[in-house]
């Protein structure tokens, strides 16, 4: 495949991405996240698949920055999402003194 085509694709994706979350409204926020962080655990295993049978020595560095990315972005997404999540989590009272 091209290089330039690739490219292409990832610009195309970082475009779209771009529109589908500034679209979402914040009270969609904390499910799209958990939705997401599970689909990018799919994507990191498949990008490590890659990364695997990648054979120039750009293509390995790429491949290696983009799972470095994709690992702290999918572990920030779900540290970000526990956070969230116990936001709506009920109050316990105060305890008696």
């Amino acid at each position: 495949m091209d290089i330039l085509y690739e490219v292409y694709i990832f610009l195309l994706a970082v475009f779209v991405g771009f529109e589908v979350i500034s679209k979402v409204p914040v009270v969609l926020h904390t499910p799209l996240m958990s939705g997401t962080n599970a689909i990018h655990g799919i994507v990191m295993l498949g990008g490590m698949l890659v990364l695997a049978e990648a054979q120039e020595p750009l293509l390995v560095w790429l491949g290696f920055a983009a799972v470095v990315l994709g690992a702290a972005n999918l572990f920030g997404g779900f540290v970000v999402t526990d956070r969230m999540l116990e936001m709506f989590k009920a109050k316990k009272p105060a305890a008696k003194k």
